[in-house]
């Protein structure tokens, strides 16, 4: 049930409509943002200001992803674009674990984050027999090792490390 348009159209046409929308979106927010962001210096050269580049740039990605979503076969969102949509977005769980992580160490502390998600990601990954996340665990305590003992890696005690007794608090700040 394709149209001539779309027939004659090169390339994948899946996902097409909804990224050419999303680009012009975040461009245009990030066009909008300029001159928050940057600074229009006195005394300076036009080619030289520090918002001259950065404005060509993104006018640039509004009018070309424009360009583009206008120039397409069809500017409906069809399923088979949402489909496609939701494949590109699957990598973002794994940001969002990072983001966990990342949030969960300073307050649990390194040493029990990184041996909670190990295996948390193990398990998600597919891997499910007992033996691999134990060897996840073992993993864990032994990045938390090398990078705390041996790499002498710098990272602040967490908010729970408070609660233990004065000797052992000190311990687990240094090593874990």
């Amino acid at each position: 049930m394709s149209t001539p348009e779309e027939r004659r159209f090169v390339g994948r046409l899946q996902g097409q409509v909804i990224f050419a929308i999303g680009f012009v979106v975040l461009s245009a927010l990030l066009l909008s943002q300029i001159g928050e962001q940057t600074r229009w210096a006195k005394g300076t050269a036009f080619f030289a200001q520090p918002r001259f580049w950065p404005a060509v740039g993104l006018g640039g990605m509004v009018l070309f992803g424009a360009l583009h979503f206008w120039r397409l076969p069809r500017r409906r969102v069809r399923r088979t674009d949402v489909i496609e949509a939701r494949i590109w977005a699957q990598p973002l769980e794994y940001a969002l674990w990072f983001m966990g992580y990342v949030l969960l160490v300073p307050i649990i502390g390194y040493l029990p984050v990184t041996m909670a998600f190990v295996p948390a990601l193990i398990w998600r990954m597919g891997y499910r027999s007992k033996r691999l996340l134990w060897a996840g665990v073992v993993f864990a305590v032994l990045v938390v090792v090398l990078f705390k003992s041996v790499l002498q890696v710098k990272i602040p005690g967490a908010a729970l490390y408070e609660y233990l007794p004065g000797a052992l608090r000190s311990f687990f700040i240094l090593n874990f």
